[in-house]
């Protein structure tokens, strides 16, 4: 098996130039399995409001390992300081069967189909077929027992693999390191105030879900959603419509270590400026909408907050895009809301699926705002099927190129940190000095 490419050979000392290996080699891919998904970060797994009640669950992922999301019983002693949500490997701790085949169902307990080994919800094994042997009788008539477990066997011993979790207002977040921080120093004191924004004090409703495979490495999806570059050049919808431009009042915020990030902005109304659209081949002039409901934006009580980096300051952000790495972004895109859960899928592909909410006391008519504004996002969204497509054709040209070849995002300079702009390449930079960090270690 060949080795990783040494991150000797990365160009530079900083993080403005992205060798294409770093999307295409599989060796390299596995080390990030290991490093980054299996090691001491805190991955999505799913939403509170998906397993509603005891015994509810579903199937998900933390980096290639399947694993499943389920509602334990609690005791009414506990439920001050017990959330219920557990999460276990789907992986028979007999002999390694993937034993859940439904991707969501209700369950008093889990069952192995091979062997018939039972567990708990929360992964302890509560029994196994002839543990203790067979009766029987020997050559002699004698009674004795034939086979059975080891003397000894300790069922708590052979569990399903169970992952710690952490949930942060109704968001599930799991790891299989017992080294990773408490969730909420992993996001940091400079993202969490805009979940907070979103989520602190209210109840989600489940509005649906979309799901697509795309042909491109997962550090892609993360980029592109850390690219104030890009939007109002590469949208239609969003240049000629107002609902992203370079002109926008905007800020990039982030962790401090570079690899969470949070990029604000608030609407423009719609018509030309020409600062930002002149020679934006995707800008139409003439375009207009057949149905208007579509961009029948209201603004919501909750988007007007304290401005975190000025007390005493109120903003009013029509936009939020929340980069938590290495698994989830968080989007807050006028009134559409949705999580989008990467799904590794080898060195040059991933599952984005995304899940789309709203809150307990929306009324009908903003449920139904929210889901037509949905139709911006997802695999054919309006807006969303564009950065699949071009995830696609830059995978294809790294493989074209081969291991030589580099990306360059000097936008803004060469450093990093946050800007009260989106001119700026800085939060792709930032992700990658903290890859580059986790990575050669």
């Amino acid at each position: 098996m060949n080795a990783p490419p040494p991150l000797s050979r990365w160009p530079g000392t900083g993080s403005s130039r992205v060798p294409f290996w770093a999307y295409t080699d599989a060796q390299l891919y596995r080390r990030e399995l290991e490093k980054i998904f299996y090691g001491p970060h805190w991955s999505y797994v799913g939403l509170a409001i998906e397993v509603p009640n005891v015994g509810d669950y579903r199937l998900t992922w933390v980096g290639e390992r399947q694993v499943i999301l389920v509602r334990d019983r609690v005791a009414p002693r506990d439920r001050a300081t017990d959330h219920g949500l557990r999460v276990v490997e789907n992986r028979c701790a007999h002999r390694g069967v993937r034993f859940c085949q439904q991707p969501q169902g209700n369950a008093r307990s889990f069952v192995c189909p091979y062997h018939q080994w039972t567990y708990k919800l929360n992964g302890e094994l509560a029994g196994l077929p002839f543990k203790d042997g067979v009766q029987a009788t020997d050559a002699a008539g004698q009674p004795c027992v034939n086979g059975g477990m080891p003397e000894g066997f300790d069922l708590k011993q052979h569990g399903l693999t169970r992952l710690r979790v952490a949930v942060l207002h109704g968001l599930v977040f799991a790891t299989f390191s017992e080294e990773a921080e408490p969730l909420e120093q992993y996001l940091g004191p400079q993202v969490m105030p805009w979940l907070d924004r979103i989520f602190r004090g209210r109840q989600l409703t489940l509005l649906g879900y979309n799901r697509q495979r795309i042909p491109g490495n997962w550090k892609l999806m993360m980029e592109n959603i850390k690219d104030p570059y890009h939007p109002g050049l590469l949208h239609t919808w969003f240049v000629t419509f107002g609902l992203w431009r370079a002109d926008q009042k905007s800020r990039m915020v982030m962790d401090e270590h570079g690899r969470h990030a949070v990029m604000i902005s608030r609407r423009n109304d719609g018509g030309e400026n020409k600062a930002v659209t002149q020679g934006v081949t995707s800008f139409k002039a003439d375009m207009a909408l057949q149905d208007p409901r579509i961009l029948d934006v209201v603004p919501e009580p909750w988007w007007k907050v304290d401005d975190p980096s000025n007390p005493g300051t109120e903003i009013m952000p029509t936009v939020t895009m929340i980069t938590l790495f290495p698994s989830v972004i968080i989007q807050q895109q006028v009134n559409s809301l949705s999580t989008r859960h990467i799904v590794p899928r080898g060195e040059g592909g991933f599952d984005f699926i995304w899940t789309h909410f709203g809150f307990a006391d929306d009324g009908e008519e903003m449920t139904r705002r929210r889901l037509r504004q949905a139709n911006l996002f997802g695999p054919a969204g309006f807006v969303s099927a564009d950065d699949g497509e071009v995830i696609e054709f830059s995978q294809a040209g790294f493989r074209q190129w081969g291991e030589d070849g580099e990306t360059l995002c000097e936008l803004g300079g060469t450093g990093t940190g946050g800007t009260e702009h989106m001119v700026t390449e800085t939060l792709i930079r930032s992700m990658y000095a903290y890859w580059r960090k986790v990575m050669g270690e």
